[in-house]
């Protein structure tokens, strides 16, 4: 490494963020017209058109927008602990998080992908990825609850992830950053990179009807970092597309060591030759470890198993499945238009746009016109996979979204702007400034074969003076914008929980009416549902106490319970009762570690509690659910370890003290 680049790499940094700051739009405040609020008004009673489904980024979690109103109307918890819906902390709900390294209760939701069918969003569930602690979950859009999570082995930041094909045969991830394989001995010298260090593309697949994900194979690739991908279409299906940089192969000041190549790659991945290569058996079974998370609706209860093994494909070996496309260098975005013939690359530090075109890779392909390799992995020539380069469209180009009417729209980080671009002709038509530097942009379908051109969303990394101001950080936001017309119209600012990367809008329309009410409380299969209040009780096992509480408007039963000690496991199985829609419960207890409970109508949830200290400790229904609300509580008396004070509980006049005392032990 040349210390002489530190400095000028610095430099370059330093101009680069002066420009973000300075270059602030002069029409910022009267660039919202006047009917905005007309197009983004959606009367009390009314319904908005799109459901934005936002990830949260550092948060771990998932926001659920309405559009074009911009309000926020659900937090899904996926990879964090959430204290609101008792994630995470509830005996069922906890094995989500587990992993092959423990439970661990944060991950970095950066990318959210819509299941598609025929390359169209078909509104059954929604993907996120787990960025740090390698994870791809599952969300089912009728409950809005995280069905499933699956760690990806053999990878170290998963940010390339996770991308569907067009039916939704697999969710596909790339590792960001390259490391030693699980079954390797990690115990190597960093600057060893070169040679024992390498990267992986997970093929997911998807049960069509159940959505159940499996590890299908995954290929063995150079030590690169991929950064983001879409699969082909149409003409293009059966292929995806990755952008890769530090091709450089650096493992230190990479801002300097993995930026010095004039291009890194697109590189362009055949999956279906990899799926004739598994059925030959050229797969390679591999022993690692990861963690597949299920959550079942019958019991309603997630499960944890450890799986042991993976088929592994070395695309530096086998032929036919894997080029590289040359790209302006440190390439990030990687999307394909609609018609699946364009491969839209975008050098975060180059002053164009370059779109590769499919027809002209394969007959590059076909014709064997290969610049050399890279690892054992043939490069194309750039000029013969190139359709044509967007000239000066802007300063640090990031994201490609599509209209599906022969227009792309980029999002530009440095200059804080979206730009309007027509694909066939490669011309700008229009520029709308953000504020002030936007990551992803997202189009309902703008990543499909059916784009649904209404409204383009960008998401801001950096939000000066847009809102009251809230300590050292400001909030993070997203930007609505008209497109229906010639040009682009900001209608609509909105704050966003965490930090907002990618998002996928989805006409309501696919979704509203899949949405639950409420759980059947007779198809309740979890082992410690009360079906009833009569079937509420305290049952003693050793030290292990289990409370099958009811709760239903407006109390809670047992409300009365003596007889537990200090040091006892204790734990409340608390069933709601109530058969109608919105009416969830909650639970909490004074001095318990964990958080409250939520319990929607139905359900059956635990919470865990191991007493310290002699008391009386209340306990109470958290959720406002009626006029009685406050009344919805109870008491539970705690004595010293080894006291002779039975086992007792009741609820009304067969409390402990009451008419009638019951008593269970075993």
């Amino acid at each position: 490494m040349k210390l002489s680049n530190v400095p000028a790499a610095l430099a370059l940094a330093a101009a680069l963020m002066l420009c973000a700051y300075s270059c602030k739009p002069k029409n910022t405040a009267n660039a919202v017209s006047a009917d905005a609020a007309q197009k983004t008004y959606v009367p009390p009673g009314k319904y908005d058109e799109f459901y934005d489904f936002v990830s949260g980024g550092f948060s771990g979690q998932m926001s659920v927008y309405g559009l074009p109103s911009g309000r926020l109307l659900r937090v899904i918890p996926v990879f964090s602990v959430d204290p609101q819906a008792g994630y995470g902390y509830s005996e069922e709900s906890k094995p989500m998080l587990n992993t092959s390294h423990g439970f661990i209760p944060w991950d970095d939701l950066h990318h959210i992908e819509a299941s598609q069918t025929n390359g169209e969003i078909d509104g059954r569930w929604v993907f996120g990825n787990g960025n740090n602690t390698p994870r791809i979950a599952r969300i089912d859009l009728s409950t809005y609850n995280t069905a499933e999570i699956l760690e990806l082995p053999n990878s170290a930041g998963n940010h390339s992830s996770p991308f569907a094909t067009e039916n939704t045969e697999y969710i596909v991830a790339g590792t960001r950053f390259s490391v030693p394989p699980d079954n390797a001995d990690g115990d190597v010298p960093i600057d060893s990179y070169k040679k024992n260090f390498l990267g992986t593309i997970s093929f997911v697949s998807v049960d069509k009807n159940s959505g159940n994900m499996k590890i299908a194979f995954q290929l063995k690739i150079p030590g690169i970092n991929l950064d983001l991908s879409h699969a082909g279409k149409g003409p293009s299906h059966g292929w995806f597309f990755f952008s890769c940089y530090n091709t450089e192969q650096a493992h230190t000041l990479l801002e300097v060591n993995a930026s010095q190549r004039d291009k890194d790659f697109i590189m362009a991945i055949n999956w279906k030759k990899a799926e004739e290569y598994l059925q030959q058996g050229k797969g390679v079974k591999q022993q690692v470890k990861y963690a597949h998370n299920v959550y079942d609706e019958k019991t309603q209860t997630a499960t944890s198993t450890i799986e042991t093994e993976v088929t592994v494909l070395d695309a530096m070996a086998l032929p036919g499945i894997a080029y590289m496309m040359p790209c302006p260098k440190s390439p990030h975005g990687c999307d394909v238009d609609p018609t699946g013939e364009y491969i839209v690359g975008s050098g975060k530090l180059a002053a164009l746009i370059p779109v590769l075109s499919f027809s002209k890779m394969m007959n590059a392909i076909n014709n064997k016109k290969f610049d050399g390799t890279y690892e054992n992995i043939p490069v194309l020539k750039y000029e013969d996979v190139l359709y044509g380069e967007v000239q000066k469209p802007g300063l640090g180009p990031l994201h490609t979204e599509f209209d599906g009417k022969g227009n792309a729209y980029t999002s530009f980080f440095i200059s804080s702007e979206i730009v309007k671009w027509n694909i066939k002709d490669l011309k700008v038509l229009d520029r709308a400034p953000t504020y002030y530097s936007i990551g992803h942009l997202s189009i309902p379908g703008g990543d499909t074969k059916k784009p649904n051109a209404k409204y383009v969303i960008a998401y801001n990394k950096i939000t000066k003076d847009r809102y009251l101001p809230t300590g050292p950080e400001l909030a993070q936001s997203a930007q609505l914008y008209d497109i229906s017309g010639d040009k682009m119209q900001l209608i609509l600012d909105f704050p966003t929980i965490g930090e907002p990367h990618y998002a996928q809008a989805i006409e309501a329309s696919l979704i509203k009416d899949k949405s639950k009410k409420f759980y059947d409380i007779m198809q309740n299969e979890n082992t410690y549902a009360a079906k009833g209040e009569p079937n509420a009780k305290v049952v003693r096992e050793g030290n292990k106490v289990h409370v099958y509480m009811t709760a239903i408007r407006s109390h809670l039963a047992p409300d009365n319970i003596e007889g537990v000690q200090v040091g006892d496991e204790v734990y409340f199985h608390v069933t709601n009762q109530e058969q109608d829609w919105d009416i969830p419960h909650g639970f909490a207890i004074k001095a318990a570690s964990t958080a409250e409970l939520l319990i929607m109508p139905g359900e059956t949830r635990t919470l865990k509690w191991v007493p310290e200290k002699v008391g009386i400790y209340p306990f109470y229904c958290t959720d406002f659910c009626s006029a009685l609300h406050q009344e919805m509580s109870g008491y539970i008396r705690i004595s010293p370890k080894g006291s002779k004070v039975p086992l007792a509980f009741g609820t009304g006049d067969k409390a402990p003290g009451g008419k009638d005392t019951t008593t269970i032990s075993k």
